[in-house]
Parts: structure tokens; sequence; C-alpha cells
């Protein structure tokens, strides 16, 4: 049914009950009847228009934290993080057992294949000066690297030696240097005291090439040529090698 029937419907049914017949009634069952034009309370009414929506409410309050789920899956293998900083050295651990023997290494050279020595002595008094002294007394000269003929200690090993020299002086002052390769590497001189004997005594490292030569000489004029010995009193020279220089082999 329209909405505009709606009042159209209720005039008509006014205008039915107003015109009908009077019913025998008592005095107490007459009721007053309804106002004219009004509409009687039980007949209903059309249905009227669907309202707007209202405005959203207001947010609730949060829930109750629910249970505690099962563990998921893992995640994907990150990226490499930045080395960081070396911590404190830990305490030592136990001392571990011994480990295998390694394998046998290559066979060494000959301990004796460098060896280089010699110790010799003054056999004469008053060496000539300016000349190699020929010490021909000899305390060791294993290797033969010591000349007797002509004083001379020849290097056959590339390397660092020892000499020593330790000589007796009497009747004059003496002057006694070291040479190598023609050149004096170290002087000694020992003033002379009357009607007494003296001592004086040298010693220096040297590196030696292969081929090179060393001994000891006086130098200046007969002067200081006080160079001695005899049967209770030598005079030393001496010489070895410290160590072989592979590199120049």
């Amino acid at each position: 049914m329209a909405p505009w029937t709606s009042p159209l419907l209720c005039l008509l049914l006014l205008a039915v009950l107003c015109h009908c017949s009077e019913p025998t009634h008592s005095k107490e069952d007459l009721q007053p009847l309804p106002p004219k034009g009004a509409c009687i309370n039980w007949i209903g009414g059309a249905p009227g228009h669907p309202g707007y929506n209202g405005s959203p409410g207001r947010d609730g309050r949060d829930g109750i934290n629910g249970e505690k789920g099962e563990k998921g899956d893992a995640g994907l293998l990150g990226p490499k993080g930045d080395t960081g900083e070396m911590g404190v050295p830990g305490v030592e651990g136990p001392r571990g057992f011994p480990g295998l023997p390694g394998k046998k290494g290559e066979p060494g050279e000959a301990a004796d294949r460098y060896r280089s020595a010699f110790s010799v002595g003054l056999a004469t008094r008053a060496p000539v000066p300016n000349v190699p002294i020929r010490f021909t007394k000899i305390f060791y000269n294993g290797q033969n690297h010591y000349d007797v003929t002509t004083g001379k200690f020849r290097c056959n090993f590339p390397g660092l030696y020892y000499f020593s020299y330790h000589i007796t002086v009497y009747m004059k002052d003496v002057k006694v240097s070291l040479f190598r390769k023609d050149k004096a590497a170290i002087f000694t001189y020992d003033q002379f005291q009357d009607k007494n004997v003296d001592q004086a005594s040298g010693s220096v490292l040297l590196y030696l090439e292969s081929g090179e030569e060393v001994w000891l000489q006086v130098y200046g004029d007969g002067e200081q040529n006080g160079l001695y010995a005899d049967n209770v009193n030598d005079s030393i020279f001496s010489g070895f090698l410290l160590y072989h220089d592979a590199d120049q082999s």
C-alpha cells in the first residue's frame, strides 16, 4: 500500500463508524466514543522510511591477550654481519697429549764440512819487520788453512772469523798489526819496560770471502821490533770460523 493512502483510509473508517446505528446496551456497558476525527489505537499505520546510518562508534577496549601460539618455522638465513671486536683471551686450557712424530727430514750437511781453525806460535826471535811473520810452531792446523811457508791464513769458506794474538815483548818496543788484503785491520803497540818482559794482545771479528788472506806483521823499523819468544815465553797467532755464509758458497 502506498504511503499516501493511509490518511484516506483512516477517514473512510471514521465515516463508517459515525453513521452506523447504535446497538442496544445497558447503561453500564455504554462507553464514550472517541473524539471525531481521531484514529482507533488498534489500527496500525503504514511502515515508515528507513532511517539514516548513525555515526561510527568509539573504538572498544583492548581485548585480553590470547594464549601463546606454537613456535613458527625458522626464517631464512640473513646476510653475514660485520666482524666484531676481539674478545678477552680465555683461561688457558689443559695441556694436550703429544702429537704423532713427524716424517724424517732430509739428510743435512756434514758437521765437519765447514771447519776452519788454526793456532800457531813463534819459534824464532825478532822476525823481520814489514813482512808477514812466519809462525812455525804448530799447535793446531787441522785443515792446513794456515800456510807455514808464507805465514798467512787463507779463507776457504766465506763467513765470519775470529782472530787473536798474544805476543811477548822483550828488549825493545813493539808495533804489530793484523793485515787483511794488504791493509792493516788493527794495530797494537807496547812500550818495553827496562829489565822486564811485557805482554801485548789483540783480537778482532772479520767477515772474509773465499780466497782472502790474513796475517800478522811488525811495522816500523828495527827499533820497533821487540817481538820475542823462547822455550818459556810464547807469541801466538790463532783464528777460527764462527759460522759459514751458505749464500756466498
